[in-house]
């Protein structure tokens, strides 16, 4: 058990180390070909993720307190569907009170995460800009970065994801084999 987990942790650790290093080398390959000056694209390659990481976790954040409140008003819905089925309160009233006819909240919905990741995906392309205008001086450039790059990282993510979903299928089937 205790040898299991710490090849999954040693896993884990391995996928986003391979992750990060993937996406300093996108990001300053895409620097690249449209500065066509390597220190800048050195510089975009480092100084973009490192901020980028940073306004993720603000992001984050807010997103962890929207969560928060909508949980404390769930606690009010629970209250009112306890009610409602205690024939305190008819699905009348409850539509009436709640605005909805006793669906649940528990999940969020797709306009919810479709919402937050389009403000992450909002969120990253203003810090490439930013990062790319700051170490460019050039807002023609720094745009380019800034919607390009994004765009590339998510081709690279697919593929990255891809590549080790395959491995761990790959070790899990070696393991199942050695164990039989």
């Amino acid at each position: 058990m205790v040898i299991a987990l710490a090849r999954s942790v040693r896993s884990l650790a391995l996928k986003i180390a391979s992750y990060g290093v993937m996406h300093l080398i996108v990001a300053m390959l895409v620097a690249w070909a449209i500065t066509q000056d390597w220190r800048m694209a050195l510089a975009i390659g480092f100084v973009e993720p490192f901020f980028q990481t940073i306004a993720y976790s603000f992001h984050d954040r807010v997103w962890h307190r929207i969560e928060q409140r909508r949980r404390r008003s769930g606690m009010e819905e629970t209250a009112e569907a306890f009610t409602a089925r205690l024939d305190v309160m008819n699905a009348e009233e409850q539509a009436r009170a709640h605005g909805h006819h006793g669906h649940t909240h528990a999940l969020p919905s797709f306009r919810k995460i479709a919402v937050k990741t389009v403000t992450y995906g909002i969120m990253h392309l203003i810090v490439a800009v930013a990062v790319a205008f700051a170490i460019t001086q050039d807002i023609r450039q720094a745009l380019a970065i800034g919607i390009i790059e994004p765009l590339v990282q998510m081709v690279f993510f697919a593929i990255h994801d891809r590549v080790w979903t395959a491995r761990e299928a790959r070790r899990a089937k070696e393991a199942a084999t050695q164990a039989a």
